[in-house]
């Protein structure tokens, strides 16, 4: 799925999001995976002091993560990178 699509079925709150859609959407935003611990994917950002944390369930990203990841993006004003 193109990043853009995805980022609009994401921001209208869509809980059927696959974990790899959220993962490839996180690495449009300039996010790298740091580590992995456990479930838990920890991505970080050369320019952002927080992490983004997400866990794979069933296949699917966590809806809280997601809201904490948009929020972060929102916050720190980042922006989709082009394909």
């Amino acid at each position: 799925m193109k990043k853009k699509k995805l980022l609009e079925k994401v921001l209208l709150g869509s809980k059927n999001i696959q974990f790899d859609e959220m993962v490839s959407l996180i690495e449009a935003f300039g996010f790298t995976l740091a580590r992995v611990s456990g479930s838990h994917h920890i991505f970080k950002h050369p320019d952002v002091v927080d992490l983004v944390n997400i866990q794979n369930r069933k296949g699917k990203a966590q809806p809280y993560q997601i809201r904490q990841f948009l929020a972060l993006v929102e916050e720190n004003n980042l922006k989709l990178e082009e394909e």
